[in-house]
């Protein structure tokens, strides 16, 4: 099956792997785009060396399309935006901001943009900016949240828009790729799938816990500071969404506790100082596998269910 998205990628599959912070490297982002997907090599706030290192070896370890994911409230986004112009990126996906001013020079470079959207206001924006396609992310994905659920938020952005609508948010299985293409979306974004394949490069207590999560281990912080965010239940995680509750950690201190956090996750698997990201889906997620039988097995499913051989 080709549509809009697998044309657009240029993949076999009309899936992206999501651009998780210190989590989407190129061991990560080559292993799903050799599988069929569209791996990312996530910006964050990354050193620009170390980034475009990053890219290098993906191009070592693959042929096949891949992208990098800009949060755009990094210090650094300008100079990473060039980045992908020099290295000749495929896509670029954005989040946390508006990459209107960047849309042009990438448009122009022929990198494929595909903003990550949390509304159907920012949505029709970035259509008119010139964007190839969006993401419509719902509430349910690990990380930073808007509030809109996927069930809701992707037929609103599906009827607003005349480019393709990519599903986020909650998708983990054939299941929910078959109810994205229900909802209009014609390809999906998955992130907390990944954190449990084979490739993923996170430190292991970070996996397991994934693993062993059930499905109200999750809760969401960061809301005084207007960054909501959703975290697997730690120590950690509650003692923060605790003290924002009762108003004893006032938003500069959060920040000032959570500094560094997530890459001591990632990096360490230190329960008692690190925000382990992660979506709501995580209940079901229950063993490691290689990213392709995760993406071939997603599709397999999904393809019995629409009557579509993927």
């Amino acid at each position: 099956m080709t549509n809009r998205i697998t044309e657009l990628l240029g993949t076999k599959y009309p899936i992206i792997q999501g651009g998780m912070a210190w989590v989407a490297e190129s061991t990560l982002a080559s292993a799903v785009s050799n599988a069929g997907g569209l791996g990312l090599i996530a910006g964050g706030s990354a050193p620009i060396d170390y980034l475009r290192d990053q890219i290098r070896r993906c191009k070592e370890l693959t042929d096949k399309p891949f992208g990098v994911n800009i949060m755009l409230m990094s210090p650094n986004a300008e100079d990473l935006a060039q980045l992908c112009i020099d290295e000749r990126v495929n896509v670029v996906t954005t989040g946390a901001g508006n990459p209107g001013k960047f849309i042009p020079a990438w448009k122009e470079a022929g990198i494929k943009v595909i903003p990550v959207i949390p509304s159907v206001a920012l949505a029709k924006r970035m259509e008119r900016a010139g964007a190839d396609a969006v993401v419509a992310e719902g509430t349910e994905s690990g990380g930073h949240i808007g509030e809109n659920t996927t069930m809701c938020l992707v037929p609103q952005v599906v009827d607003a828009l005349e480019i393709p609508v990519i599903a986020a948010g909650g998708i983990a299985d054939g299941r929910g790729i078959a109810a994205s293409f229900m909802l209009g979306a014609e390809g999906v974004q998955v992130g907390t799938r990944f954190l449990a394949s084979d490739e993923c490069q996170i430190n292991p207590v970070y996996k397991q816990l994934v693993i062993d999560a059930k499905d109200t281990d999750n809760v969401v912080t960061g809301r005084t500071t207007g960054h909501p965010c959703r975290n697997l239940k730690t120590k950690f995680s509650k003692m923060l969404a605790s003290g924002e509750k009762d108003g004893t950690l006032t938003p500069e201190k959060f920040e000032e506790i959570t500094l560094g956090s997530l890459r001591k996750a990632v990096q360490d698997g230190n329960t008692d100082e690190g925000s382990f990201l992660c979506g709501l889906i995580a209940g079901m997620v229950n063993e490691v596998k290689p990213c392709s039988d995760i993406i071939n097995e997603m599709f397999a499913q999904a393809g019995k269910l629409l009557n579509i051989d993927f």
